[in-house]
């Protein structure tokens, strides 16, 4: 297998993944949305993690719904792994090296991911 092929299909993948997540976030009135790059961290469970809040269970569910129903119809992808549902104080959808999480305001100031990951490379996203 040439790795020079392969490669620019995977950033070009998780850049689209990315953009989809992110409108699909922004589609809801997430707010807080923030993108750590945890690809030259060692020991970094995944390439990414997508961080945002909603003011309410019904729309951290309505969030994590719309992201799942998005990348499914426009990608056909499906998330690896989604946990958190019943709960709705913190969401993660799972695409393997593309991590979302979406949090309760208080639940995401008690885990402080984006602390935690600090050494990341941080985007942050305009909420709407």
């Amino acid at each position: 297998m040439n790795t020079k092929q392969v490669l620019p299909e995977i950033k070009e993948s998780n850049e689209v993944l990315t953009d989809l997540i992110i409108d699909s976030i922004q589609d809801i009135k997430g707010k807080g949305i923030v993108k750590l790059d945890l690809r030259k961290l060692d020991f970094a469970p995944t390439d990414f993690f997508i961080i945002c809040e909603g003011d309410s269970n019904t729309q951290i569910r309505a969030i994590s719904h719309n992201i799942y129903r998005r990348a499914k119809k426009e990608l056909g992808l499906i998330p690896r792994h989604v946990e958190g549902i019943k709960e709705s104080n913190w969401i993660l959808v799972d695409f393997f090296d593309l991590v979302v999480h979406i949090f309760y305001p208080e639940t995401r100031s008690y885990y402080n991911l984006e602390n935690l990951w600090s050494d990341a490379q941080i985007t942050t996203y305009e909420d709407i």
